[in-house]
C-alpha cells in the first residue's frame, strides 16, 4: 500500500507553488550518518555520479568529502531513484544531510512512491526524520516527509489544492 495518494498530494508536487527543486533535509546529522546513507545508495544499486565541480570522481568515504576546504567547490552527489527521478545531495555540512529532487520528475502515483520509498530508506537507516520542504526552504516548515515514530512518510500541512 501506498505511503501517499497521489490524487491527495499533487498540490506539494506542483512545480508553480512549491518551487521546482524543494528541499530535503536531515537535521542533527553526523559524518557517520552520511557515510550511511552513502553506503545505502551503494547497497541499494541505485545509479549515483559524485562530482566535484566540472571533475565526475569515485565515490570518497564521507569523512574525506566533510573536510574539504571551505573555498572548494561543493561536491554533489546525483542519485537516480528511476532513470527519470534524480535526487542531488549537496554536501554543504556534516550536520545536516540536504538534497533535493525536481518536482517536473515526481508526477503520477509510480513516482511518488518511488520517492516516498527513497525518504523511508533513508529514515530507517538513520533512524532520523527526514523532511521535504519548499525550495528555498530550511526544514522548519516541512510539508511531508519521514517520520521515525510513525515509520510511513506523512503529511505535515494540507496540500495546495491543484
Amino acid at each position: 500500500m501506498a505511503d501517499l495518494l497521489w490524487d491527495e498530494v499533487r498540490g506539494f508536487f506542483d512545480p508553480d507553488l512549491m518551487g521546482a527543486l524543494p528541499d530535503v533535509l536531515v537535521h542533527g546529522a553526523s559524518v557517520e550518518d552520511w557515510q550511511a546513507a552513502l553506503d545505502l545508495i551503494d547497497e541499494r544499486g541505485w545509479k549515483h555520479q559524485y562530482s566535484e565541480g566540472e571533475s565526475v570522481l569515485p565515490m570518497p568515504r564521507a569523512e574525506t568529502v566533510l573536510s574539504r576546504p571551505a573555498e572548494a567547490d561543493c561536491p554533489q552527489l546525483r542519485v537516480w531513484l528511476a532513470d527519470d527521478a534524480l535526487a542531488i545531495f549537496r554536501f554543504y555540512s556534516a550536520d545536516e544531510i540536504d538534497f533535493d529532487v525536481d518536482l517536473r520528475e515526481l508526477q503520477g502515483q509510480e513516482h511518488l512512491d518511488l520517492f516516498c520509498g527513497f525518504l523511508t530508506a533513508i529514515g530507517r537507516r538513520l533512524a532520523k526524520p527526514v523532511l521535504t520542504d519548499a525550495e528555498g526552504g530550511d526544514g522548519s516548515h516541512p510539508v511531508l516527509g519521514f517520520e521515525v515514530e510513525s515509520d510511513p512518510v506523512v503529511l505535515f500541512a494540507l496540500p495546495f489544492a491543484s
